[in-house]
């Protein structure tokens, strides 16, 4: 008896969405918006954001 082995295509290489200039674009554009939302409580979230893109970028 022999066992046929069926060979799964291999998923196409994901690639990047982002730029290393958009990361900064970006986290200039939070840091104005922080700026707007300073007294909300959603601001915690957008100055996390803002750290978080500045280890990325």
């Amino acid at each position: 008896m022999t066992t046929d082995t069926i060979e799964k295509p291999e998923p196409a290489r994901s690639r990047a969405v982002f730029s290393q200039q958009d990361f900064g674009l970006i986290r200039t554009a939070i840091a104005h918006y922080l700026k707007e939302v300073q007294d909300k409580p959603e601001s915690v979230k957008y100055a996390n954001l803002y750290h978080r893109l500045g280890r990325v970028a």
